[in-house]
């Protein structure tokens, strides 16, 4: 009974990050557009096409389960995009504005790396050895892209909004 139980929380759970996943992908081109350094808009770029390719693993992970995508939203993420949202519309001098963008991005990728950890942890104790690899490549990219958000602000972003003040 608790195998299935598990089984249950994984694909709940996986529908929540396929739900963060899609919202994400719609809040990446805004927050692109939204930034003045070259560099971290094409970061927001690059991050924009590793997503859609994990929304597509998880749709992989899905069929392997063969559950539906579908049917959850993901609160969390819903908050942390209207916080970056609220943040892009109040004025900022654009040197301010890319660094409160990293700061968005970065909440964004320590959930992102706290529920995809937690999923493929999961998946392992219930021996879905290929799932908890697809979820394991997707955490990579996830600590990759907040490592490059740290490099972005400790590089420059940081200093150029501090010159400016």
């Amino acid at each position: 009974m608790s195998e299935q139980a598990l089984k249950a929380l994984l694909i709940e759970e996986l529908q929540d990050t396929y739900s963060a996943e899609t919202q994400i992908t719609q809040a990446l081109p805004k927050m692109a557009d939204a930034a003045s350094s070259q560099e971290l808009k094409q970061a927001f770029q690059t991050h924009l096409q590793e997503t859609q390719g994990q929304v597509k693993r998880l749709e992989q992970v899905f069929k392997i389960l063969q559950a539906d995508p579908g049917g959850n939203t993901c609160e969390a993420t819903q908050g942390l995009i209207e916080e970056a949202e609220e943040v892009m519309s109040q004025g900022h001098p654009p040197e301010v504005l890319d660094v409160a963008l990293v700061m968005a991005a970065q909440k964004v990728e320590h959930y992102e790396i706290a529920s995809y950890g937690a999923l493929r942890t999961l998946a392992e104790t219930c021996g879905m050895t290929d799932v908890a690899n697809l979820l394991e490549q997707t955490l990579n990219e996830e600590k990759a892209t907040d490592q490059k958000l740290n490099q972005l602000a400790e590089g420059g972003i940081n200093q150029r909004a501090f010159k400016a003040a």
